[in-house]
């Protein structure tokens, strides 16, 4: 390995680096006037204090070899690694011309996606998984690269960082977590964040993990560490923390006043410990470069920054027209089954069955499919459920694994593999039942966010199945819905079958589309005689297109999942009885929700009862009630009535249970109710 010395290291390299090293010290600079100016750049976290870490992070990275995943301090780092000065001046100024997502994304979040340096969040950290899950795609497509993720010392305090780290020791994996520590989060000091005064030794104990320690603020000491964490990565496909000690020389951002809490001493001694000021004296004093020339390196700077601040303050602004593009990828559009409808003649077969073989058929038609998630490879067992049952025996173990119990690093992972190659599709199973998919949440909104705030550049092309709703007994954990709050959130599709055809038709539809959707199976009709149907070969159902189960002339009911069975029995006991001719919806689809079927439907009967599982309070059937409301108020006959369950907890014991989920007395009650007004 080559080691970089102030005596022997190539002059014109060292100018570059100075050149560099200057360059961004004066965008760093120069950044809080155009917030004075009200130009932009809101946002601005100086790296001043990083700048040697940063630029050796930058001049290791590989143009087309390896994933760069910088976080907000990051400047110096995409700087040393190739972008212009104007790229990073159209970010701070939130112009239309904006590489990192056209002004969508906060100023200080550099990005390059062409190149993969990579549209990261504001939430610290949760890039972590994302390096990890490219890594995991290096490593099966034999890719010779490495993933580098960077971020401060007290996000290591964040449980996704544990997870990723964890992760990437287990699985083996060249990500390259680059700490840099600079003492503070934010206002709060490294000993309230982390008992090891080198927050890097937490992770001492992890089999298959380097450590390399480095002083951030020294060029060479930070250029050796990470040729080294590199090359070791890249030779023994191991993970590498890197922690580089730095100082923070300014306040944490402009919001933020450290004088507030850092003393007159502190400041002093950051501010002598300056990584520019030291490179500079060190070039003067083994006389690697002369007073003169150092100062037209400095003129040269100024002049770069100078033209790139003419050129990005004349771009374009974004146009507030555009705000709804980008929010999800354009679906695969079925072609054999556009109504998702089909007569087909049979032998019926369960949910569980169908779903089983439409992931085998799609993962023999793309080579590129993988299946991950708690418990989903286990010999003969394929989850809680068996619904991947037999798939690691026919894929093998580099396309069908088990996941730790770390529902973030599953959904987060998802998000990074997907980054390697847009061909690639996976699914997961997000926890193995919905009710534990809290803890992705966060990585559940980077996947939403993330075609949009990249202007359309990236989008993570996952199916999220979740074992969903009660009926079982299961109680809380097993037995709650999830649909209520993750439709308020935009950016994916959300479907929720009722019915062995339609799982497999929206399965193998969400498999061959751009894009995350949320497979929500209701549990309760895996094996159920109800909901097993004939399933065409290659059966297809389009987002957003519901079906109508009975035809009725006198009330519409809308529903989903479980509580479509047990609207369909009360249409039929109503209509023995001589109440009414009741119609009954099957959404299927929930995010988008076919508003045209439903529409016509109430023009036809006049009165709606809109019955699901979930809770009636802020559960979806208000979003579908208020749309009814605001939009077709004049066909109705009577109010928008909704059926669902209390708003409680799911009981486990069964008296509990069923006082609190919806059946059959309550959805009839109810519906003859309506039919009555």
């Amino acid at each position: 390995m080559k080691r970089y010395d102030i005596r022997t290291t190539d002059q014109e390299l060292l100018k570059k680096w100075f050149h560099l090293m200057t360059l961004g010290r004066a965008i760093d600079e120069k950044a809080p006037s155009y917030l004075l100016q009200s130009l932009g750049w809101s946002y601005h976290a100086p790296y001043a204090g990083h700048d040697g870490i940063q630029l050796a992070v930058g001049q290791v990275f590989r143009k087309g070899k390896d994933f760069l995943f910088p976080y907000y301090r990051d400047m110096l780092t995409v700087l040393s690694a190739g972008m212009s000065v104007e790229e990073i001046l159209l970010n701070g100024l939130s112009k239309v011309t904006d590489l990192t997502g056209g002004g969508r994304h906060m100023s200080n979040h550099f990005a390059k996606i062409s190149w993969h340096i990579e549209n990261v969040s504001s939430a610290v950290g949760s890039q972590d998984t994302h390096a990890v899950g490219v890594a995991r795609a290096m490593v099966y497509y034999k890719h010779e690269g490495v993933a580098i993720t960077l971020h401060g010392e007290a996000t290591v305090s964040e449980g996704f960082v544990y997870e990723a780290i964890n992760g990437a020791s287990t699985e083996r994996l060249p990500v390259i977590f680059v700490i840099q520590d600079n003492g503070y989060g934010i206002s709060v000091p490294k000993k309230d964040q982390t008992a090891n005064r080198r927050v890097a030794e937490n992770f001492s104990g992890f089999k298959n993990l380097k450590i390399i320690n480095c002083n951030g603020k020294d060029v060479f000491d930070s250029m050796n560490a990470m040729e080294e964490a590199r090359e070791y990565a890249i030779e023994t496909r191991n993970p590498v923390i890197v922690q580089a000690n730095c100082v923070r020389i300014g306040s944490h951002s402009n919001s933020d006043k450290h004088t507030l809490y850092r003393d007159e001493d502190e400041l002093s001694y950051v501010r002598a410990a300056d990584p520019l000021l030291k490179f500079r004296r060190m070039l003067l004093r083994y006389k690697r470069f002369t007073e003169k020339e150092l100062k037209q390196i400095e003129e040269e700077a100024a002049k770069e920054l100078k033209a790139a601040n003419r050129k990005a303050i004349a771009a374009p602004d974004p146009d507030p027209k555009t705000i709804l593009d980008h929010v999800i990828p354009e679906p695969y559009h079925p072609q054999r089954y556009p109504e998702g409808i089909h007569s087909a003649e049979g032998e019926k077969k369960n949910m569980v069955t169908a779903i089983n073989e439409t992931l085998k058929a799609e993962f023999r038609l793309n080579p590129d499919t993988f299946l991950w998630g708690q418990d989903v490879a286990n010999k003969d067992k394929g989850g809680v459920f068996n619904v991947s049952k037999g798939m690691q025996q026919e894929f093998g173990e580099a396309r069908v694994f088990n996941a730790p119990i770390a529902e973030d690093y599953i959904v987060g992972t998802a998000n990074g593999m997907s980054r390697f190659d847009p061909k690639i599709r996976l699914v997961i199973e997000g926890a193995e039942f919905a009710d534990y998919f809290w803890p992705a949440m966060n990585q559940y909104v980077e996947c939403t966010h993330d075609y949009w705030r990249s202007n359309g550049q990236f989008s993570p092309n996952i199916t999220l199945r979740l074992a969903s709703g009660g009926y079982i007994g299961g109680g809380l954990y097993h037995s709650q819905n999830l649909e209520g709050a993750l439709t308020t959130l935009p950016g994916a599709r959300i479907v929720y079958p009722s019915f062995a055809d339609d799982a497999a038709g929206l399965l193998r539809t969400s498999l061959r589309s751009r894009g995350l959707t949320v497979f929500m199976e209701p549990k309760a009709l895996y094996n159920s005689s109800e909901a097993a149907t004939v399933v065409p070969d290659d059966f297809e159902v389009p987002f957003g297109k519901a079906r109508i189960r009975r035809e009725g002339k006198d009330m519409t009911v809308i529903t989903y999942g479980n509580t479509t069975h047990l609207c369909l029995a009360v249409a039929e006991r109503l209509a023995k009885e001589g109440h009414g001719s009741v119609e009954v919806i099957d959404l299927r689809s929930l995010l988008p929700w076919d508003k045209e079927t439903v529409f016509a439907s109430i023009k036809k009967t006049n009165k709606v009862l809109i019955v699901h599982e979930d809770k009636v309070f802020s559960g979806f059937g208000a979003e579908i009630a208020a749309t009814i409301g605001t939009e077709i108020f004049q066909h109705l006959d009577a109010p928008v009535r909704r059926v669902g369950s209390t708003f409680t907890p799911v009981g486990f014991h069964p008296n509990l249970e069923k006082a609190i989920l919806p059946g059959i007395p309550l959805i009839y009650d109810e519906a003859k109710r309506l039919l009555e007004y």
